[in-house]
């Protein structure tokens, strides 16, 4: 899948960062409190990387997936995203940048619950006023990447935990976006789903999508190729990580779970 471009949004070149945020600073001001979330941060990814963003609760790391994400500007700083000055942009704007640049996947998963996993996919092309016979193409062809075009007419509560993250994740990828946010996209999910995931999230990333991860999980970052701790709303280290775990190999290492063991059986 290949990124629309449009005069609103137009791509980097790819030797450019992807994301580049400079002495990014992000203050809240509660009951006359100011609360330091993020602390001059200075971070750059390059196309390509699959980055984890690990820290305990109120580390901010949550803060500064959503600045990343343009849900949220700095309060110092600034913000440059494939080239482009999203700092001080309105909320329409960034909406704009959101939609074309970016996937969101959650731990949640947020899917329509009345919907099928074809129209939840399909949900961000309408709002791009994408025709009916193309919205169904891109979304047939992205519920095949992950491994679901057999579920297509299935609602959420007729999926599992990894199947219902598997549409989350095709929603995210039917724009083509270069840049895929996952934040505790396995926070709900057993360990061999959450390897399931993980191995598809590899998968993505090695054809090319740029992957942020949030999570508070250690064995979940170390199958990133790029790890980043956080604490006090500072980033304390900014690590490349040459030997990822394969998430698939990981899955594959998995003991049979008793369902399993049961189908194997005579």
């Amino acid at each position: 899948m290949m990124l629309p471009q449009s005069q609103d949004v137009a791509a980097a070149p790819r030797d450019e960062p992807l994301i580049e945020l400079s002495s990014v600073r992000k203050d809240y001001t509660t009951e006359a409190v100011i609360v330091r979330a993020l602390r001059h941060v200075d971070l750059t990814i390059q196309h390509g990387d699959f980055v984890a963003i690990v820290g305990q609760s109120g580390s901010g790391k949550s803060t500064l997936m959503n600045i990343i994400g343009c849900l949220d500007r700095p309060t110092h700083g600034t913000y440059r995203l494939d080239g482009l000055d999203v700092t001080r942009r309105s909320n329409d704007a960034r909406a704009i940048v959101r939609n074309r640049l970016i996937g969101f996947v959650f731990q949640g998963f947020n899917l329509l619950p009345r919907t099928t996993a074809l129209e939840n996919v399909e949900l961000p092309l309408v709002y791009r006023g994408v025709g009916a016979a193309e919205r169904r193409k891109r979304a047939l062809d992205a519920l095949g990447a992950v491994g679901l075009a057999e579920r297509l007419h299935h609602t959420p509560n007729q999926l599992s935990g990894g199947q219902q993250q598997r549409v989350a994740i095709a929603r995210a990828l039917v724009t083509s976006p270069p840049l895929l946010l996952a934040d505790e996209p396995t926070g709900n999910l057993d360990t061999r789903t959450s390897y399931e995931v993980l191995g598809l999230l590899q998968r993505l990333n090695r054809g090319g999508i740029t992957i942020v991860l949030v999570t508070h999980e250690p064995d979940i970052a170390a199958c990133a190729s790029r790890v980043i701790t956080m604490r006090d709303g500072e980033i304390r280290s900014d690590l490349r990580n040459d030997r990822p775990v394969d998430a698939a190999a990981a899955l594959a290492a998995l003991p049979l779970s008793a369902a399993e063991r049961d189908e194997l059986s005579p």
